[in-house]
């Protein structure tokens, strides 16, 4: 059995009979971590192994851990401050702000991997134009700093063998809708977007970065449609124009951005024909209703870009925690509290 193009969210610490039976759904390639499936390192990890012994090839795992607010594992962990103020650093010293991205993300990914966790949904490559919705999640709004950042970031995550996502492609920092509750517009001349926003996604793609998440935002001079539903923002432009040849992965299809595509198994169908080799599921009550009625396509090119998202080396959280150069980061990493 391959894996699916499905990553879903489920209830609780453990895995139910129900969760374990759509686990197993040639549809589903992978799950969705959150808070509300932690309640210690030990029982996490547990968990983690269960999941990735449900088949093979095992499923993927991942999760948001950017910082700051969106850090669904905090109990236990390291508490990563936000990367916007790595980019504050900048100004003042921009080899000292490179040095705390790669230690913000060797700690965050290493932590990660200790459990057996492959991804975190990380870096944020949008730009901080707007601080309404994104705000501090990103670096900063100049997309040189943004892209220089992202660089060390990636390098970071990669030293702790974790595959980087950035997103939300091709930007979500210069609209003032939150797409977890509407479908944002942002009406700006294409030209604009492809010389500011993307920058940093162009950058990270040239850098050889294995994931791209789309984003749920309109942009109305190129494409009626949000990012993760159009194949001219995934065809076109990262695929044709820059060459990508990761995974493309959608953001949740159950936030209110992906309203306008129909209900969820309209919006899981539309995101894989657009091009998304990925589509996240993250509320438990809509999964049943996806793998029920989404229609299954073996795609040998999507299984390919998927492979290098699996998680490499890892240490044990001992042996981690007890580690030299892991306790210069950490102490790097607290220095920005």
């Amino acid at each position: 059995m391959s894996l699916g193009p499905l990553m879903i969210g489920f209830e609780g610490a453990g895995l139910s009979a129900e969760t374990g039976e759509l686990l197993r759904h040639p549809l589903v390639g992978g799950a969705v971590l959150f808070a509300r499936n932690y309640e210690t390192r030990q029982q996490l990890d547990e968990l983690v192994q269960a999941i990735h012994a449900v088949r093979r090839p095992r499923l993927l795992t991942a999760v948001d851990q950017e910082g700051g607010r969106v850090q669904r594992f905090s109990e236990g962990f390291v508490a990563l401050p936000p990367l916007a103020l790595i980019g504050e650093v900048w100004a003042d010293n921009e080899e000292r702000a490179a040095t705390l991205a790669r230690s913000h993300a060797y700690v965050m990914a290493t932590e990660l991997r200790a459990l057996h966790i492959d991804l975190s949904f990380a870096p944020v490559l949008d730009l901080a134009v707007n601080q309404e919705v994104i705000g501090d999640r990103a670096f900063d709004s100049d997309p040189e700093i943004v892209a220089a950042l992202a660089e060390a970031y990636v390098s970071g995550m990669r030293a702790a063998g974790m595959a980087a996502t950035v997103k939300h492609f091709p930007g979500h920092g210069s609209v003032s809708g939150d797409s977890h509750e509407c479908t944002p517009v942002d009406s700006r001349p294409l030209a604009e977007i492809l010389e500011k926003d993307a920058l940093p996604f162009r950058r990270a793609i040239v850098d050889g970065v294995a994931g791209v998440m789309m984003a749920h935002v309109v942009y109305s001079d190129a494409d009626a449609r949000p990012a993760s539903f159009s194949s001219f923002w995934i065809g076109e432009v990262l695929r044709r124009q820059m060459s990508y040849a990761g995974a493309v992965i959608s953001d949740d299809i159950c936030m209110g951005g992906a309203a306008g595509e129909g209900d969820s198994a309209q919006r899981a169908r539309s995101a894989l024909k657009a091009g998304c080799d990925v589509v996240l599921v993250c509320d438990p009550d809509a999964v049943p209703g996806v793998v029920d009625r989404l229609e299954i396509h073996e795609d040998p090119a999507r299984l390919g870009r998927l492979a290098p998202l699996h998680g490499r080396d890892r240490k044990t959280w001992r042996a981690l925690h007890a580690d030299a150069g892991w306790k210069e980061a950490q102490r790097l990493v607290e220095t920005l509290a």
